[in-house]
């Protein structure tokens, strides 16, 4: 597999790509819904509520915070995390953008 040159690509594609990369995996998308769900910060119930190992959570709670979807802060031994309502708000204006161009229809194409 190649690298990415992701210099070569405008900043809001890289951006997308980015988002989309840390949406590409379910648990994300199941901790995403949980914290919606909840509708606030949470600690250590993904790993009950989603079913996979801490480890496991703590790792896709990385790429998610990476990218800015979720934020956390330190509560005593733990970190509680909630959705960063301006970078969802954010994540669902480029997403509209891009999902919304539209395509001029060509009877001549395939």
């Amino acid at each position: 597999m190649g690298l990415v040159k992701s210099e070569i690509f405008t900043e809001r594609q890289n951006e997308i790509s980015n988002l989309a990369k840390a949406l590409g995996h379910p648990a994300r998308v199941a901790i995403i819904q949980q914290l919606f769900k909840i509708q606030g910060c949470i600690c250590g119930d993904l790993v009950t509520e989603i079913g996979l190992a801490q480890a496991t959570i703590s790792q896709h709670l990385k790429e998610l915070k990476s990218v800015g979807l979720i934020k956390g802060k330190i509560e005593g031994t733990s970190v509680c995390y909630c959705i960063d309502l301006e970078k969802w708000a954010e994540l669902k204006q480029i997403f509209g953008e891009f999902l919304n161009q539209d395509i001029t229809i060509n009877t001549k194409c395939c």
